[in-house]
C-alpha cells in the first residue's frame, strides 16, 4: 500500500476507485465498505484509494473554537489506521491536512479540485452520512449529480450492523470509554489494540520495585506514545504485547495521563511483561523495536495516589489481577481450539 501526503505527487494514479472518510479504527463497518470499494476497483481495472485527513475534522473545528472537549476521543493512531487500511487490502491512501483552507472549500469545490483533477476518482464510494465541503453543504444527492453530469460513478453503502446494533466509530468509542473491551473487538472485528516503537521512559518503574518484595528487577515497563491528547481507551488493562519475541506476551498497562507522576500530561500506553523473556532480549532488549499491545480486558481506572508506596501496592494488585485474567483467556482460547479441531475432524 502506497500512502501519499497530499495529492501533489507523481507516484499517485491517475485515476482510482475512491472511497472517504477518517476511519478511526477501521472498524467491520469500514471493513465492509473497504471490501466492496476492492469489488469494485477490480471490476473496472482500477486501484483503490483512501481519502483521509489529519488531523480529525472535528479536532480542526474544536481547535478553532479553543473548546478541545469537543474533539472526538481518538481510537487509533494514524500508524494504527494505516497498518489496518492495508490489511484490508487498499492499493493507496491519500492523507489530507484538514486545516482552514480545506474547512472553507466549496462542496463543488472539493468534487472538481480533489476528487477529479487531484484524485482522478472514476467511481467514488461514501457512507449513508456522508457530508462534505465548507459547512456541511455537499451530501450524497451532491457528489451523485456531480457523478451523473462528469462522468462518475457514485455508490452510497447503508449502514452495517452487528446484532442489531449500527457498527461506527462513536459506537467504539462508547464501548472504550466503558471499558468494555469484548463490545469493542466485536465491532472492530479483532481485540482492540495500540502499536508503537518502545522508547525510554524515566525508569520510574525499577525503583518502585524496590518497595515491592519479589520484584528484584522492578515493575519496568515499555513505554508507548500515543500521540493524541484523548484516547478513547484510559486505565489499566490486562494485555498481550506483540513485536517483541515470536510469542504473545502476558503483561499489565497503563493507558493515560499517570495521574500520579509528576510529568503527566503526555498520553503514554505503559506496559509491564509479567514474564519478561530475558533469554532472548536480555534486560534492555525492548528498546527501538515496534510492539502491538491488545487491551484484553479493563482492571480499573487511573487513580491519583498520594505516595509511591501506594503505587506500588496498587500495581502489585494489578499484576496479580492481570495474571488471573490472562490464565483464565489462554485456558478459554484452548478450549475453542481443541473444539474447532474436533469439529473440523
Amino acid at each position: 500500500m502506497r500512502v501519499f501526503r497530499g495529492f501533489h505527487h507523481p507516484g499517485i494514479a491517475p485515476a482510482c476507485a475512491l472511497t472517504i472518510g477518517n476511519f478511526d479504527g477501521v472498524h467491520r463497518g469500514h471493513q465492509a465498505m473497504l471490501a466492496l470499494l476492492q469489488s469494485e476497483a477490480r471490476h473496472r481495472g482500477l486501484p483503490s484509494c483512501v481519502l483521509t485527513f489529519e488531523p480529525h475534522p472535528r479536532d480542526h473545528f474544536a481547535a478553532r473554537l479553543g473548546k478541545p472537549e469537543l474533539a472526538p476521543a481518538r481510537i487509533a493512531t494514524l500508524r494504527d489506521k494505516l497498518v489496518e487500511l492495508a490489511r484490508c487490502g487498499v492499493d493507496q491512501v491519500v492523507i489530507l491536512p484538514f486545516d482552514e483552507a480545506l474547512a472553507a472549500l466549496p462542496a463543488q469545490n472539493f468534487i472538481r479540485q480533489v476528487l477529479r483533477e487531484g484524485l482522478g476518482a472514476r467511481y467514488v464510494l461514501v457512507g449513508d452520512d456522508f457530508r462534505f465541503g465548507a459547512k456541511r453543504q455537499g451530501d450524497y444527492a451532491t457528489l451523485d449529480a456531480a457523478g451523473r453530469a462528469q462522468g462518475f460513478d457514485v455508490a452510497r453503502m447503508m449502514s452495517y450492523e452487528v446484532h442489531g446494533l449500527r457498527v461506527s466509530s462513536s459506537a467504539v468509542r462508547e464501548a472504550l470509554a466503558a471499558g468494555d473491551m469484548d463490545a469493542a473487538a466485536a465491532l472492530l472485528g479483532r481485540p482492540y489494540a495500540v502499536s508503537g516503537h518502545v522508547t525510554h521512559g524515566r525508569k520510574l518503574g525499577r525503583q518502585l520495585g524496590e518497595r515491592a518484595p519479589g520484584t528484584a528487577d522492578g515493575f519496568r515497563t515499555l513505554n508507548l506514545r500515543f500521540p493524541h491528547g484523548r484516547p478513547a481507551a484510559h486505565g489499566i488493562f490486562a494485555v498481550q504485547v506483540h513485536g517483541l519475541v515470536q510469542r504473545p506476551l502476558p503483561g499489565v498497562a497503563s493507558l493515560g495521563n499517570r495521574p500520579t507522576i509528576e510529568d503527566a500530561g503526555r498520553v503514554l500506553l505503559e506496559v509491564h511483561c509479567l514474564d519478561w523473556p530475558a533469554d532472548e532480549l536480555g534486560r534492555e532488549g525492548g528498546y527501538g523495536k515496534l510492539a502491538r499491545v491488545e487491551l484484553l480486558h479493563k482492571l480499573r481506572d487511573e487513580a491519583r495516589y498520594d505516595d509511591l508506596a501506594t503505587l506500588t501496592a496498587a500495581i502489585r494488585q494489578d499484576t496479580e489481577a492481570a495474571r488471573a485474567f490472562l490464565a483464565g483467556h489462554a485456558a478459554s482460547h484452548a478450549q475453542v481450539s481443541r473444539q474447532t479441531t474436533r469439529d473440523r475432524i
